[in-house]
């Protein structure tokens, strides 16, 4: 799924974790700095929504939204190279997922 810019991940990741057709969700994106106090507001936010939806859903929401100085950085960090966060992101869902079928309810 695709929403127009990283301040409205949380409310598609609030709306598919309540289908609880998920086992876990990944947020990906990128909020790249400008030239004011906008960049700070986004991706705090951003992350704050995102941690409300995993503890509300009690569902893994990966939070994976990179918060960059510049374009260049984004892209390396999203590239096809060890540097990929989309595959941290990932391993971490697996991860996570794997502990916590290890706890009993």
């Amino acid at each position: 799924f695709t929403v127009p810019g990283c301040f409205e991940i949380p409310i598609l990741a609030g709306r598919l974790a309540a289908r609880k057709s998920y086992d876990a969700l990944i947020a990906l994106g990128a909020v790249i700095r400008g030239e004011t106090y906008h960049f700070e507001l986004v991706a705090g936010d951003c992350a704050r929504g995102i941690m409300e939806v995993s503890l509300r859903h009690n569902l893994p929401v990966i939070f994976e939204v990179l918060a960059t100085y510049n374009r260049r950085d984004a892209l390396r960090r999203a590239g096809n190279n060890h540097h990929n966060k989309g595959i941290e992101a990932a391993q971490s869902a697996l991860a996570l997922l794997r502990t916590l079928s290890e706890i009993k309810d």
